[in-house]
């Protein structure tokens, strides 16, 4: 066993897994990769929900026989009947000698089972290898299959002194294009966006998915108690019909998630405003958090701040981030991490 090329072909598997990104929800991303004697014999991955697991699409684009070879796999092999046949039947009757694993699946019908099978077969079974890249790649679905809720990653366009627009809303452009981008890409992932009622007032943002392929576009969320069906559909008109979420407290959150989870939403994205953002940071409900920060000051006692809700009254209220990520996006900054009491789907294996 070499674990550089453990690692190596691994890699080559999470790359192909996020050919498909936002396109296999409510299943998870996979890429798979099959070598014999150092040389690349098929590659797969899963491309949406209902079609082949990226094994078997491995297995069926090899060319040559795959005796005595060694299956690089992001997430462990199904072995239950779903839509499609198990994998671990498949890997067994192609000869496949080794499967590296990267991470065990958290789905408790498959849990650690795959890999047993397939050691009672006499295949030789490796876990762990580049585990963290591959959890994080499905962090969504890792989330909701274990808990039944959605994944909620808070996105919010700030300058550098936290204001996310005017005394009177005007908010574009706060970010550059590079950081328009990486929103899109966000909206890709998502299986529902969701903003606060004075964003779709004041924006009347279209919520879509514009620049990337996308099978279907996001569900849209928009979260108020006062708003009708109705009055949804005059602000955002164009797309999918526009749904109201009447939620304003952990409770009442909790209720609304686990309906969309049970209704397949896997990831949601919130795109703002303020008091939205405050809401799901003060329920506990927020998973992640996503600021892209333009380095510019707007200044303005009345400009609208990133984040209101309550006053609070001394700074231990803050809300603390771990893991946190810094990059660089253009002229702007985006900061990433995850409040404090939300342990990373990484650290939990």
């Amino acid at each position: 066993m070499n674990m550089n090329s453990d690692s190596k072909y691994m890699s080559i598997a999470i790359s192909l897994a996020k050919l498909a990104w936002g396109q296999t929800s409510p299943n998870p991303m996979v890429g798979a990769v099959i070598v014999k004697n150092g040389r690349i014999m098929g590659k797969g991955y899963h491309r949406k929900a209902g079609e082949g697991h990226a094994e078997i699409n491995a297995i069926s684009s090899s060319k040559g026989k795959l005796a005595s070879s060694t299956l690089y796999v992001t997430l462990e092999p199904c072995c239950t009947f779903g839509k499609t046949p198990p994998c671990t039947d498949a890997i067994m009757a192609a000869g496949i000698k080794r499967v590296v694993v990267g991470c065990l699946d958290p789905n408790p019908r498959h849990a650690g089972k795959g890999v047993d099978i397939l050691k009672k077969a006499g295949i030789a079974v490796t876990v762990g290898i580049k585990e963290k890249e591959c959890i994080e790649l499905n962090e969504a679905f890792f989330h909701w299959i274990t808990t039944g809720r959605p994944f909620i990653l808070l996105k919010m366009a700030m300058t550098l002194d936290g204001k996310i627009a005017t005394r009177d809303g005007k908010s574009k452009w706060i970010t550059g294009p590079a950081a328009r981008l990486r929103v899109q890409k966000l909206r890709q992932w998502a299986d529902a966006i969701m903003i606060g009622a004075e964003t779709a007032r004041t924006d009347k943002p279209s919520l879509s998915v514009r620049e990337f392929r996308k099978i279907k576009q996001p569900r849209r969320l928009i979260v108020s108690r006062s708003l009708t069906a109705k009055d949804a559909l005059k602000l955002l008109s164009r797309g999918e019909k526009p749904e109201i979420i009447k939620a304003s407290c952990r409770r009442d959150w909790l209720k609304e998630l686990k309906r969309l989870g049970d209704e397949g939403v896997v990831s949601v994205l919130a795109e703002g405003g303020g008091e939205l953002a405050a809401s799901l940071l003060e329920s506990g409900i927020t998973d992640k958090i996503e600021f892209h920060i333009a380095l510019k000051i707007l200044g303005g006692r009345n400009s609208r701040t990133v984040v209101g809700g309550k006053n609070p009254s001394s700074l231990a209220e803050a809300f603390n981030l771990r893991n946190i990520c810094i990059v660089k996006m253009g002229n702007d900054l985006r900061v990433s991490g995850y409040p404090d009491g939300v342990t990373p789907a990484s650290q939990k294996a």
